[in-house]
Parts: structure tokens; C-alpha cells; sequence
């Protein structure tokens, strides 16, 4: 893969490290967000995906380590670049007695924002849903709604680069949905990224994802690469007629593209989970095999295991490798 030029590469993290005392929050982060993409952060509550955004921003300076966003030191940035950027953070930030219309318009007026005005922030509200909540107070909102009013409130200037702190947290699932769409919608705008979640399964969504526990980033890898990396290949489940006997596991497993030795899912002996290279590859050799060896295939396919499981296997993998 060819390195990102320097037009490209929106956001670059060396070596970040977060200290609190002899408490180490953030530990040796490395990585690079390109123009256009979206980057998951994904990890449990207290992993450190906060301290990494306010790091990002500019509310923390690293400990160690290097950052570049939009080719500047965070610190140091202009007014100018802080235009070109939207953060979405995890707390509530707005005015509680303001009301929800007041608060979006305080946004659009930080920004300078004074044609359509009216018709982009309605447009936003009707998106989060906060429409027919326009005139009341922000204190007075549930929590979900908070959320959907600080979404609002961060895209209220088009910004080309996003940042957002668990944007779906609180959020029901259908909503949630609608805002990954929009976020896909932004990303084919050309806007670049960031979101952090606890949701494992929004790694479906992003271009790459970011697997943090413990303050580690474990890993950055595509969702299919993080399967790979999790279950040490791809995985296919097949269904035979006949049972199975542990001589055919023996041989199945001694095949060149089988990883892992066979699982059996059911107790007649008739469902089997393989780990191998290539999904598509491998079944068509299994066909072959299961008529070799005169066995009746009732059904072939690969599985694709939820994120939850894969961050499971890869925490417990990162574990057993330390």
C-alpha cells in the first residue's frame, strides 16, 4: 500500500501517550487518518477513547507523542483551521437554559453564519428528530436528546473534518441507523471522520477501525481485516447429510487452505465450522472434497462473525500475546 501524501493525510498520531499522575490513560498510539475516510474507535467505557479525541482537539497535549491535524499541532491551531473542524464531545457542552433553537443558533453564530441560516438549522433539527423541540430548554431534554442536539449543533458549519465522542450513545436503534447514514452521506461529500463508540457492530460502517482496551490501540485494520485478524482467516460453516466421523475432521483439517482445526456445531455431527484462507476459494475445494470422499453436501456459506465476538477474540487474543 502506497504512503498517504501530505494532502491526504488529515489526521497523523505518533507514539501518543496520555499520563494523570503515574497513571498512564493513553499508551504508544499510532496512526493515520486519510482525506475522505471514516476511522472507528472502538473499546469499552475507560479504554481511553476520550482521552485520545481531547488529545485530537487540542484540550489535551500528549504526555509523548506527535500530532498533526489538518498539518497543524492541535495546540496551535488558527481560527481559521478550527472553522474546518467539528467536534461532537462526550459530555453535554451546550447551554441547559437555553432553549434547543437558541443553542443551534449560538453555533451558527460562533461560525459567522448569517445567509439561510434559518432553513440549515431546521433542516438539522428535523434530522435529529428535535424539530417539534425547538422552543424547549436544553435542561429539560432527556438524554438522548442531548445527544441529538450536540450532533446538531457540531455539523451546523459543514465542517470538512468531524470528531465525534460516541455520537449513537443513548441513541435508539433506528436513529442510530439514520446517523450512519448521514454520516456516509458527509464521508461521499468528502468529509473526513473520526467517531468513537462502544457499539462493536458500527465497525461495519467505517473504512478502518481502531480496537482500543486498556489504553492500547490493539490494532488498526478494515472490519473483513479485523475478522481475519480475530479468528485467523475467514470462517465457513457447511452442513453434510452424513455425520462426520473424527477420521473426516483429521483430513479436513490437514487441508492446505483449513487455519484452525474443525469445530462441529451441532451434536449429530453434521454441521462443521472451518477457519480457512478464502471463503470463496475453499468452499468450491470443499465441494470437491465432500465428493470425493462420497459425503452429501446439504449446504455451504460463508459466516461472518458480529463485531462483538471479534472484539472478544481480539482483547483476549492481545492478552495472551502480552
Amino acid at each position: 500500500m502506497e504512503a498517504p501524501t501530505n494532502d491526504q493525510l488529515v489526521v497523523n498520531a505518533q507514539a501518543l501517550t496520555k499520563s494523570f499522575g503515574t497513571v498512564k490513560v493513553v499508551q504508544n498510539v499510532n496512526f493515520e487518518l486519510t482525506r475522505g475516510q471514516i476511522l472507528g474507535l472502538i473499546g469499552p467505557s475507560g479504554s481511553g477513547k476520550t482521552t485520545t479525541v481531547r488529545m485530537l482537539v487540542g484540550i489535551y497535549e500528549p504526555t509523548v507523542g506527535h500530532i498533526r491535524v489538518l498539518g497543524s499541532r492541535p495546540a496551535k491551531f488558527t481560527p481559521r483551521i478550527r472553522e474546518r473542524i467539528g467536534y461532537m464531545p462526550q459530555q453535554f457542552a451546550l447551554y441547559p437554559e437555553l432553549t434547543v433553537w437558541e443553542n443551534m443558533n449560538f453555533a451558527a453564530s460562533i461560525y459567522g453564519m448569517t445567509v439561510r441560516r434559518e432553513k440549515r438549522l431546521d433542516e438539522l433539527l428535523d434530522f435529529v428528530d428535535l424539530g417539534p423541540h425547538k422552543k424547549k430548554l436544553a435542561r429539560n431534554l432527556s438524554g438522548g436528546m442531548k445527544r441529538r442536539l450536540s450532533l446538531a449543533a457540531t455539523l451546523v458549519h459543514n465542517p470538512e473534518l468531524l470528531f465525534l465522542d460516541e455520537p449513537t450513545a443513548g441513541i435508539d436503534p433506528i436513529l442510530r441507523r439514520r446517523f450512519w447514514d448521514h454520516f456516509k452521506m458527509l464521508q461521499q461529500q468528502g468529509c473526513t471522520l473520526f467517531v468513537t463508540t462502544q457499539y462493536v457492530g458500527e465497525a461495519a460502517y467505517c473504512d478502518n477501525v481502531g480496537v482500543m482496551a486498556n489504553g492500547q490501540l490493539l490494532m488498526v485494520e478494515s472490519p473483513d481485516g479485523l475478522r481475519r485478524r480475530a479468528f485467523g482467516g475467514e470462517v465457513v460453516d457447511m452442513v453434510t447429510k452424513e455425520r462426520l466421523l473424527f477420521k473426516d475432521l483429521q483430513q479436513l483439517s490437514k487441508l492446505s487452505f483449513v487455519q484452525e482445526p474443525v469445530t462441529r456445531l451441532n451434536d449429530e455431527g453434521t454441521g462443521l465450522r472451518l477457519v480457512v484462507n478464502r471463503a470463496s476459494t475453499a468452499m468450491p475445494a470443499l465441494l470437491e472434497w465432500c465428493k470425493s470422499e462420497y459425503i452429501t453436501m446439504v449446504s455451504i456459506e460463508e459466516y461472518l462473525p458480529p463485531f462483538d465476538d471479534v472484539f472478544v477474540e481480539l482483547v483476549k487474543n492481545a492478552a495472551t500475546d502480552s
